[in-house]
């Protein structure tokens, strides 16, 4: 970008003007795709944001209940104790009930339901991508969960940038809870795709970059094709 509200790519902040515009590019693509992208407008404001539901693969972890493996009237302190045994070591005990609980911990895998919304924030003056997640039945995903499901490669970077970690917070525009994706280091993040356009003197679209590159940490990919939509006209996204 040549500075806040223009199309460049120079600039490291991005104007609330710049980031609609180009939504509204990524939306009128997504429509020649039939790829589930929309544009939501807040009732009652002037505020929107994009929008996208989609089915993927992931695991999430089965707990047994708290209390699973005792019987009517037993108590731990009694559990390993037997007719005419003496009482285990406590380092025995410790042992036996860790290996416990990871035989009785387990993944299941099966189809999640993501969605995804990505909004602009006025602080950091970047997109920011929340999100959610939940089982067909309608049970919503735990951050343990969300965190079980991103790839060992991504979690990695995640702990050390330049994404920050996955948090979750009310959504500014619904008032609901969502995962999100923190926004405080986009700009480390957008700084090299933006030299590297500059240097090439070419255009590039703020958004499809940087969705690019976040969304596949919560599983969400885009297409090859958004990259050339840049040059495209423009309508009001619907």
């Amino acid at each position: 970008m040549t500075g806040e509200g223009g199309e460049g790519t120079g600039a490291l902040h991005l104007d609330e003007e710049t980031f609609r515009r180009a939504c509204q590019r990524f939306v009128q693509h997504s429509r020649t795709l039939s790829d589930g992208w929309s544009w939501e407008e807040v009732k009652g404001s002037d505020e929107g944001y994009m929008r996208k539901t989609v089915l993927v693969p992931g695991r999430t972890i089965a707990h047994p209940p708290r209390d699973a493996g005792c019987g009517p009237g037993e108590d731990l302190d009694t559990l390993g104790q037997g007719e005419g045994q003496d009482f285990q070591d406590e380092e025995e005990v410790e042992e036996q009930a860790v290996g416990d609980e990871e035989q009785a911990t387990s993944e299941t895998t099966s189809a999640i339901r993501y969605e995804y919304h990505v909004l602009y924030s006025c602080s950091y003056q970047a997109p920011v991508l929340y999100f959610r997640a939940s089982m067909l039945d309608g049970r919503p995903l735990s951050l343990e969960d969300m965190w079980g499901n991103v790839h060992p490669n991504y979690r990695q970077r995640l702990l050390q940038g330049p994404w920050d970690t996955i948090t979750q917070q009310e959504h500014p525009l619904l008032g609901q809870p969502f995962f999100v994706l923190h926004p405080c280091r986009s700009q480390d993040l957008m700084r090299p795709l933006l030299a590297a356009a500059s240097a090439e003197n070419r255009s590039l679209n703020y958004i499809v970059s940087w969705l690019s590159s976040v969304g596949p940490v919560v599983a969400l990919t885009i297409p090859l094709s958004y990259a050339h939509i840049d040059c495209q006209s423009t309508e009001e996204p619907e």
